[in-house]
């Protein structure tokens, strides 16, 4: 079946059984206080959530958190509702457990978004681990006008995420990875947080920056007091793949899991920044590599697509054979 049509099936799958509190109650929970976790200010019950980029609208929530994840990232949103690029736009690799997708952000909008997660966040159905909102830039705006585009996405969104994430570092919105040179990254956390009401800012950055630039964002970071930084999005090398094989968009899963870690372990040399690691996690033993090399928390996404829900099971049970 084509990708992404599995992908809304089973989308539409999770946000019915979303809807549906007792069947949600049928499957059996990841519950284990060992796991638990304190994140810059926010209390994760584990450290293994899903990234941003699979539930984009937010309408699976709860369901999430039933199948184990210790926090979810919705998004990533934009200010204005966006079809993304043409399809098709997502394609797999399996021989390398690999994913290349060219989504380009297609999403609701942050208008439409906020008003439904208002509606959740006062209803009984809210799930009971912490919720990230990712936001990007809208395609149609120029990149001098993106940080009042981010900033229209975070003040709309701002009640109702636990944390948020600026992406920029997507290769599918023309000139966004833009956004990570030192003048225009610095603008965009000096406006952000200049509204920020005390909710933690992280920032999602490319697995194919060079480290000055990797430093250059770290040391901004701190000075704009960011809560953290998610390492990496996808990567726009794709030397890994068969040549036939490649497509334009950014390449995710197994062969981003090197390019991701060594990321991981020069932040770590640089900042002491809480890191949330991502990338080419497609088994426990990947995850466990990323703890010992520092991660504090780390997301799933294409692992989850090829491994399903027990892969989050499956760290979870070796985090606790091998102490948190």
């Amino acid at each position: 079946m084509d990708p992404e049509r599995v992908h809304h099936f089973t989308l539409l799958a999770l946000t019915t059984l979303s809807r549906v509190p007792w069947l949600l109650n049928l499957i059996p929970r990841l519950v284990d206080q060992r796991l638990a976790k304190e994140v810059f200010g926010i209390r994760f019950p584990n450290p293994i959530g899903l990234a941003a980029g699979f539930d984009k609208n937010g309408v699976a929530l709860a369901a999430w958190e039933a199948l184990g994840f210790g926090f979810v990232e919705a998004g990533t949103i934009t200010a204005r509702a966006q079809p993304g690029n043409p399809v098709p736009r997502i394609f797999r690799i399996p021989d390398k457990e690999a994913l290349i997708n060219r989504l380009g952000f297609n999403n609701e909008g942050a208008e439409k978004i906020g008003e439904r997660l208002e509606r959740l966040r006062r209803s009984s159905q809210w799930p009971t681990i912490p919720v990230g909102i990712n936001i990007g830039k809208t395609m149609s705006v120029a990149l001098g006008d993106a940080a009042s585009d981010y900033l229209e996405s975070f003040r709309r969104l701002q009640g109702t995420g636990d944390y948020f994430v600026l992406n920029v570092s997507s290769p599918n919105t023309p000139g966004l990875r833009k956004l990570q040179e030192k003048r225009a990254i610095g603008d965009l956390f000096h406006v952000i947080q200049q509204h920020n009401q005390g909710k933690p800012l992280l920032v999602k950055i490319a697995p194919d920056l060079t480290r000055e630039q990797v430093d250059e964002i770290l040391a901004l970071a701190q000075e704009h007091q960011l809560a953290g930084i998610i390492a990496t999005n996808t990567t726009t090398d794709q030397e890994a793949i068969p040549a036939e094989m490649r497509q334009s968009g950014g390449l995710s899963g197994k062969p981003l899991r090197i390019r991701s870690i060594e990321m991981l372990r020069h932040i770590r040399t640089q900042s002491s920044l809480p890191v949330v690691s991502v990338g080419g996690i497609m088994n426990a033993d990947d995850a466990r590599e990323r703890f010992d090399a520092g991660a504090d928390l780390i997301q799933l996404y294409t692992g989850f697509v090829y491994r399903g829900p027990h892969l989050v099971r499956e760290i979870a049970e070796s985090l606790v054979r091998g102490g948190t």
